[in-house]
């Protein structure tokens, strides 16, 4: 309820201030230690980074909530956001967007770590629970750059806002695409943010568009053997269908005007 986050941003937010919050029944304040506000800062991100790669991951409306509190926390406490930033390219490197390339005396495991997977014993995640997080990171991004908090003051510009998710697609665009990754991505982003990309570039964005589905998508068919054929056709078929309907559908889970007065 839109109540019930607001409750969630005030508390984040106050206690970011350094005012005293109750939690647990005790009242905890950043003042309390000289490095408090600093570890709260690096906390609050990882756990917005987690709840990405978790929550969002398994339910994708959720990213719309979340992000517009990491929005609004940005905007007012900018070093959380910075932090974030950190944590989000750590874990998910193309929210770089980067693919990183294996150098000399990497050892195999510390690649794979490189490239986002998670390893523990020398045993690497399954390729579907990878996707899945990288899928929620993504989501969760793309919907932060298109949100404000909307009870703050909004003089200033969103402190990561849309022209980051332009740069964001134009960069993918550049990279030679990558087999299950690239598709997915791509699908992610322009499902949550299309929309608002589409109202803020028009044309260009339609330009884009037309680029994917006619010099990129070859190009991620040219490197996808027949059992990763999935995402790439369910790309495929959102980008045409985008572009004979000459629209980009609203994402699931936006938040209405009327979720507010919940």
């Amino acid at each position: 309820a839109g109540s019930k986050l607001r409750e969630v941003f005030d508390k984040i937010s106050n206690l970011l201030s350094g005012k005293p919050v109750q939690t647990e029944g005790q009242t905890v304040s950043v003042t309390q230690h000289p490095q408090g506000l600093e570890f709260v800062c690096y906390k609050l991100a990882e756990k917005f980074v987690k709840q990405g790669e978790g929550e969002v991951s398994f339910h994708h409306d959720s990213a719309f909530p979340i992000a517009v509190v990491v929005s609004g926390i940005w905007e007012l406490h900018p070093r959380v956001g910075d932090i974030f930033l950190a944590h989000l390219h750590r874990k998910c490197p193309y929210a770089v967007p980067f693919y990183p390339a294996r150098k000399e005396g990497t050892s195999m495991e510390e690649y794979q770590r490189m490239l986002g997977y998670e390893v523990h014993d020398s045993k690497v995640e399954e390729q579907d629970h990878f996707l899945k997080r990288m899928s929620g990171m993504i989501r969760l991004y793309a919907a932060i750059i298109q949100l404000r908090w909307p009870y703050g003051n909004k003089q200033g510009a969103h402190p990561h806002g849309l022209s980051y998710g332009w740069r964001w697609l134009a960069q993918m665009l550049n990279l030679e695409p990558l087999a299950d990754v690239t598709a997915m991505l791509l699908l992610d982003f322009l499902e949550v943010c299309g929309s608002a990309l589409v109202k803020q570039y028009g044309i260009q964005f339609w330009k884009t568009m037309f680029f994917i589905q006619k010099s990129y998508i070859p190009r991620i068919e040219a490197v996808t053997s027949s059992g990763q054929m999935g995402c790439l056709s369910r790309l495929k078929s959102f980008v045409q269908k985008c572009l004979q309907e000459k629209e980009i559908p609203l994402p699931k889970g936006v938040l209405t005007p009327s979720f507010w007065r919940t």
